[in-house]
């Protein structure tokens, strides 16, 4: 007992003086002229001052059959991934910091069941800094994913590098074939108040397996 009253305050201690880890900076990532070249919206929506938002929108869910089969496999490990093909899915996103320097992006597909009654798919992800202080997204399971993030054409894009699972201290690399491929995330400012979101997902040997595409209302610009 008295080895335990010695150790607590020390370990109180150093759990108040921990540093805060700094929080995610896409703009420093993107790099200053391409951040420049994104509209203000797009700015606001990923810079390092974005409040908690929730997104509202409609999306076209599209996957193949072998799509399918690695979604049933990411689950297992919290994969974001959806079998949903549907049309005009309702769909909201909730942004948020972890307070840990990491943002959690969590969408929710709203369909109505068999019986009328309204159910959704939830998946979910967090954006970090990784140990390489590049950009890292990351399930609860441990799948994650490097990304590169830039700006093209006016959009945000997000892309993979590669993939790995991290299983306790051990992160352990994904071989590209054994992924659903190369993921693609487009952020796309619409203006008055809208923009779109837009994933793909290639594989490099079973072409497209996953497809989402949707329009979205920032609440922000519609309140102001």
């Amino acid at each position: 007992m008295l080895a335990l009253a010695t150790l607590l305050p020390t370990r109180l201690r150093r759990a108040a003086t921990a540093p805060t880890p700094a929080p995610l900076d896409l703009a420093a990532l993107v790099g200053a002229e391409g951040w420049a070249r994104l509209p203000a919206a797009v700015q606001r929506r990923f810079g390092l001052a974005h409040a908690d938002t929730t997104y509202i929108g409609h999306m076209e869910l599209g996957c193949s059959r072998i799509g399918g089969l690695y979604a049933r496999l990411a689950h297992l490990f919290g994969g974001p991934l959806t079998r949903i093909n549907a049309s005009a899915v309702t769909t909201t996103v909730r942004v948020s910091g972890n307070g840990r320097g990491g943002v959690v992006w969590e969408r929710a597909f709203h369909r109505r069941g068999r019986l009328g009654a309204g159910h959704a798919r939830v998946v979910r992800s967090t954006k970090e800094p990784g140990p390489d202080g590049g950009l890292l997204e990351r399930t609860d399971g441990g799948l994650s994913m490097a990304l590169d993030v830039f700006e093209e054409n006016g959009s945000l894009v997000f892309q993979s590098r590669r993939f790995s699972l991290a299983l306790g201290r051990l992160h352990l690399p994904v071989p590209a074939l054994l992924t659903p491929g190369v993921c693609r995330v487009v952020h796309t400012d619409l203006g008055h108040g809208f923009f779109r979101f837009t994933l793909s997902m290639v594989h490099p040997l079973w072409g497209e397996t996953f497809h989402q595409s949707g329009v979205f209302a920032d609440p922000c610009e519609s309140a102001s």
